[in-house]
């Protein structure tokens, strides 16, 4: 019989320690998929920040760095100028990316580092119980803003995609989710190229996914689809924010 679907060896055959309906898992083997797709996994080196992810050096098959919590970046960048060659990325939640790590992303990514950001957003804190993210939706309630959080107290969500996108410097830039299957697809091809453009060495590549939290939204996993889909994909629209060809000519300010 022939064997249409199997297990990736872009990925240990360890069991994952998160949450049931959590779509880490799924963005995981997009991840490992990828790599050995591309052929990259031998010479991939992966970098695990504080957060859901803390244990992610276990799941993927490569050789992997923890580092402190939102300095993924800044061990990644050691990473890449040591040795080029190498292919490197960065698997970070927007608790980690987006609040203590914000001035690390931005800082990496206007450098032009030539690594990858994988970069989760599922609107909240999970690892430490529930609390308010730089990603949180407006009247979305966390264990800190239990009557849900107020735009004139707390800000709006901060849309990282779309703030690294204004930066001059090339690099490819995207959002993208993995709430069905059909975005599941779409946001393996987004990934591809995104390490594509690593392994060309041509410019800083930075993936940006939906994901799920059922333990923390307090829903189950396919009402959790279901939210993001209505109160997160009108906020967060994907897409491609940013290519490195939108830069060829030169700056864009004369």
């Amino acid at each position: 019989m022939k064997k249409i679907f199997a297990y990736s060896d872009g990925l240990t055959r360890k069991p994952t320690h998160y949450c049931p309906g959590c779509t880490h898992g799924v963005i995981h083997r997009l991840v490992g998929e990828t790599l050995m797709e591309l052929g990259l996994r031998e010479r991939t080196v992966g970098v695990a920040p504080v957060g859901c992810s803390v244990l992610a050096y276990e799941y993927f098959n490569c050789d992997m760095f923890e580092a402190s919590h939102g300095r993924a970046p800044a061990v990644a960048t050691g990473a890449k100028r040591t040795r080029p060659n190498l292919c490197v990325f960065t698997y970070q939640g927007d608790g980690d990316l987006a609040s203590i790590g914000m001035a690390e992303i931005v800082h990496a990514a206007n450098r032009g580092e030539k690594f990858t950001s994988i970069f989760v957003n599922n609107a909240i804190y999970g690892m430490t119980g529930g609390q308010m993210a730089p990603t949180t939706m407006p009247n979305q309630r966390a264990t800190t803003c239990p009557a849900g959080r107020d735009v004139n107290d707390a800000g709006y969500p901060i849309k990282v995609a779309e703030l690294l996108a204004t930066l001059t410097t090339p690099a490819f830039v995207a959002r993208v989710s993995v709430h069905s299957p059909q975005e599941t697809v779409k946001a393996k091809q987004v990934l591809r190229q995104a390490f594509e453009y690593q392994a060309e060495g041509r410019c800083y590549t930075f993936v940006e996914f939906l994901s799920t939290c059922p333990t923390n939204w307090g829903l189950s996993p396919r009402e959790s689809d279901s939210w993001l889909e209505q109160e997160m994909l009108p906020y967060y629209s994907l897409g491609i924010k940013k290519r490195p060809e939108d830069f060829e000519g030169g700056p864009k300010w004369k």
